[in-house]
């Protein structure tokens, strides 16, 4: 008689937030499809469905609970994870009938939670799951966990408090985690944190074995051997500790991306005070120059703050003064939202919601210029490019080392037919606008 395989529960997801939050979501649908879970792409076909929200902005609480709602009006069997988990009688107030709430980065809880909503049998039939595990990025790129929480205490922030202090991982447990990510056709690591550049504080930068050798939980040191697994690493959230200089040679040497997300946050002295950030401004940018020397090609991402409680007009001129200087190749750029529970909500002489408008459109105006004239400057030089998508009129998109995705910019690339998603092609860049280069692939792979 033929073995009848039983039919698994199906679990549906929806991700909101920062790519933190996905590698979470990555990781909570792991367990689950191990636990013999199958995964719905829509309300009506699961019998339960996961909410991860986001709970940084209030404006990201109510998209938060947006989607809650609509996946109890679809659905009604919700689950609610992530950052505003901390909010739970808020959630509770508006949506009595949610089955479960947790926290942030809490899998085991969220796992439970499932498990007694939509009960799994075990079967080796079904519960086969990739060695990387289930991913929510395309193949070709994944984002690397490399720590949680944060030490830092800046008064617009309330991430410590939903997240925790800084806890890194092992970097072997890291590295093992990237060469099965590899393994499974990642071509692009793109790395992340609360704080990039603190990794391993908490564990005093000990060493752990690794492959006859051992390997040291450094930010430099984990770059290093990132760089040896894979084709190409990206360094997000890097605050500019003097360490980071190391890694720069690493740059040069093609090991890791010449690529640095920073969140500077704002330049003038008196408003980073306020916000409880370094204000060496003046020392970032003799830093910066430093970094171009030593590597030209870096790309240097940002974003900025502002409307900040007691910037004034000069605060905000320095501002774009520091950006001229600075010539940062990509720059967002935010209104200061108050967030309930930051510190710097009691702080004297707000900004008016019109001044902000305006700062806000005269910095996109300025780091706009500036990108558009980097981005012509690259007309005629051959890049390397890794493909994104490749349509069927011929054409491809991708990214150059200078381009993470979803935040940056694009290549457009005409007579890329015979490529596919995850090559990484040298391309002749022929023209560019105001945020993305297109061009030709020199030759197909």
């Amino acid at each position: 008689m033929a073995t009848k395989l039983p039919s698994p529960p199906r679990v549906g997801m929806v991700s909101l937030g920062c790519p933190k939050n996905l590698v979470d979501s990555e990781r909570i649908l792991t367990q689950l499809r191990a636990d013999g879970y199958q995964m719905s792409p829509d309300y009506a076909g699961a019998d339960v469905v996961l909410v991860n929200t986001c709970g940084f902005l209030d404006s990201a609480k109510e998209e938060s609970l947006e989607a809650i709602g609509e996946a109890i009006a679809e659905n009604g069997r919700v689950i609610v994870t992530g950052c505003m988990g901390k909010e739970a009688e808020v959630i509770r107030a508006r949506f009595p009938d949610v089955l479960a709430i947790t926290g942030a980065h809490e899998y085991e809880q969220v796992v439970e939670a499932v498990h007694e909503a939509a009960p799994a049998g075990i079967s080796p039939y079904v519960d086969l799951i990739p060695d990387a595990g289930l991913k929510l990025t395309p193949r070709h790129y994944s984002y690397l966990k490399i720590s949680e929480g944060c030490n830092h205490r800046c008064a617009f922030c309330i991430i410590p408090s939903l997240r925790g202090d800084l806890v890194s991982r092992r970097p072997d447990a890291i590295l093992r985690e990237a060469e099965k990510l590899v393994a499974a056709g990642t071509k692009e690591l793109l790395v992340i944190s609360q704080d990039t550049s603190a990794y391993g504080v908490d564990l005093r930068h000990k060493s752990w074995p690794r492959k006859g050798g051992e390997v040291r939980a450094h930010m430099t040191d984990l770059a290093r051997e990132l760089g040896r697994i894979a084709p190409w690493v990206r360094l997000h959230y890097v605050y500019p500790y003097p360490h980071v200089d190391q890694v720069i040679p690493l740059m040069a040497e093609g090991l890791v991306l010449p690529y640095l997300d920073i969140p500077f946050q704002h330049a003038s002295r008196a408003v980073l005070k306020a916000m409880k950030r370094p204000a060496n401004e003046a020392k970032v940018l003799e830093r910066i120059r430093g970094w171009r020397e030593i590597c030209p090609d870096i790309a240097i991402r940002s974003t900025f703050v502002v409307g900040f409680p007691g910037e004034t007009e000069d605060d905000f001129r320095y501002l774009l003064d520091w950006l001229d200087e600075a010539q940062l190749d990509r720059v967002g750029a935010f209104r200061f939202e108050p967030v309930e529970g930051a510190a710097a909500n009691a702080l004297p002489d707000p900004v008016p919601e019109a001044v902000k408008e305006e700062r806000y459109a005269r910095v996109m105006e300025k780091t706009a210029a500036i990108s558009a004239a980097k981005l012509q400057a690259k007309i005629g030089r051959t890049l390397e490019v890794i493909i994104d998508a490749v349509g069927e009129d011929g054409g491809a998109t991708g990214r150059s080392a200078a381009d993470a995705p979803d935040i940056d910019g694009e290549v457009h690339l005409r007579d890329a037919g015979s490529l596919s998603p995850g090559d990484i092609v040298k391309v002749t860049i022929e023209d560019a606008d105001d945020h993305d280069l297109f061009g030709a692939p020199v030759s197909a792979p």
